[in-house]
C-alpha cells in the first residue's frame, strides 16, 4: 500500500497486488479519530499493520465480504451490513475477498489521543473510549454484529456526503456512532459468529471453482459431496458462509452473467449461449436468464447500444 494523493482533508492510498488493487481515503476528523473509506476490487491481500499504539477500529461493511484466518486455523466472515469492532492487535495477516470485492468504512480512534480530546469536543458529551474498547473487544478479542437499523442510518449517510458540508458531518456522525454504541446493549450469544476451519474452505472453494470453471454441467449436491469428500450439510452451511449464497444460488448466478457476456460481446445465437450454459432447453434458460437479470436474454442483447 502507498500514498498517491494527499491534501491538508484527506490522503489516499493505493493497495496493489497480482489479484487486483484498491483504494483506501483517509479523513482525520478529531485528533486521534480518522475515517476510512475502503473500495477493494481484489482476490486477497497482505496486511502488514501493527499498532503502534492503543487502538479501537469499528468496520461497517457496505459491499462484497472480508475473510481472515485465524491463528487456530479457524476463518471468519465479515458480510455486508456487518460491523465489526477490533483494537487491530492481530490485524497484520493474509485477508481474502471471496466476493472480489469489499466496500465499507471504518472509523479509527488512537486511545489516547482521542480520550483526551473527545470529552471536551461538546458540553455533555460524555464518551469513554477506553470504556467503548473494554466493552466490545474484552481481551483484545474482535467483535462482530449486524448493524441493525439505527447503526446501518448512521454509516448509510456516510456513504453520500456533500463536499460542501463534509468536515462538520463527519464530526457530527462520528459523535453519534460513538454515543449510540456507547449505550447499545450487546444482544445475548452475539458474541458466537459461525466459523469454519481452514481445510473446509478449502474446499468450498474447489467447489467454486469446479463449478465455475465447467458451466455446461450442473453438479447435484451429492456430486460435489463425493468429489470432495464433504458431507452434503456441511459443505452447503460452509459455502454460504464464505460466499453468502447457497451453491444452486452461486452457481446460477455465474452462469447468467457469464451468459450475458456472450450475448454482449459475440453474435452467437442464443440458443448456442444456453446449450454453452448447460440448458438444453431455451426457455428454461430464459426464465433462468430473466430471474438474475430481469429481462429475457432476447431484451437483453436488443438493450445492449
Amino acid at each position: 500500500m502507498s500514498p498517491i494523493d494527499k491534501s491538508e482533508s484527506c490522503t489516499v492510498f493505493r493497495l496493489q497486488d497480482s489479484t487486483g488493487d484498491g483504494l483506501m481515503r483517509v479523513y482525520p476528523v478529531f485528533p486521534g479519530v480518522s475515517l476510512l473509506y475502503n473500495d477493494f476490487h481484489l482476490e486477497s491481500c497482505t496486511s502488514y499493520f501493527r499498532p503502534g499504539t492503543d487502538m479501537f477500529c469499528i468496520d461497517h461493511c457496505r459491499e462484497g465480504r472480508l475473510e481472515w484466518e485465524m491463528e487456530d486455523g479457524r476463518c471468519q466472515y465479515m458480510e455486508a451490513g456487518d460491523l465489526q469492532m477490533s483494537t487491530r492487535v492481530d490485524h497484520a495477516g493474509m485477508f481474502r475477498f471471496p466476493l472480489r470485492h469489499y466496500h465499507g468504512i471504518t472509523v479509527a480512534l488512537c486511545l489516547e489521543e482521542a480520550g483526551a480530546v473527545l470529552p471536551g469536543i461538546l458540553a455533555g458529551f460524555s464518551v469513554d473510549v477506553n470504556a467503548l474498547r473494554d466493552k466490545f473487544c474484552s481481551k483484545g478479542q474482535l467483535f462482530i454484529m449486524r448493524a441493525g437499523a439505527s447503526i446501518e442510518h448512521i454509516f448509510s449517510e456516510l456513504y453520500s456526503v456533500p463536499e460542501t458540508i463534509r468536515d462538520t458531518f463527519f464530526k457530527i456522525k462520528v459523535l453519534e456512532m460513538l454515543l449510540f454504541l456507547s449505550t447499545l446493549e450487546i444482544p445475548e450469544g452475539s458474541r458466537e459468529r459461525p466459523y469454519f476451519y481452514k481445510t473446509q474452505v478449502e474446499k468450498v472453494k474447489s467447489v467454486m471453482a469446479l463449478i465455475t470453471e465447467n458451466p455446461q454441467h450442473h453438479y447435484t449436491l451429492e456430486q460435489l459431496s463425493v468429489e470432495f469428500d464433504f458431507p452434503i450439510t456441511a459443505m452447503k452451511n460452509c459455502f454460504k458462509g464464505v460466499y453468502g449464497t447457497s451453491i444452486y444460488a452461486y452457481s446460477k448466478s455465474y452462469r447468467m452473467n457469464a451468459a450475458a457476456i456472450k450475448l454482449r460481446q459475440t453474435k452467437e445465437s442464443i440458443t448456442t449461449i444456453a446449450q454453452q450454459m448447460g440448458y438444453d432447453n431455451a426457455s428454461k434458460f430464459a426464465a433462468a436468464f430473466k430471474s438474475v437479470m430481469g429481462m429475457t436474454p432476447a431484451e437483453y442483447r436488443k438493450s445492449i447500444v
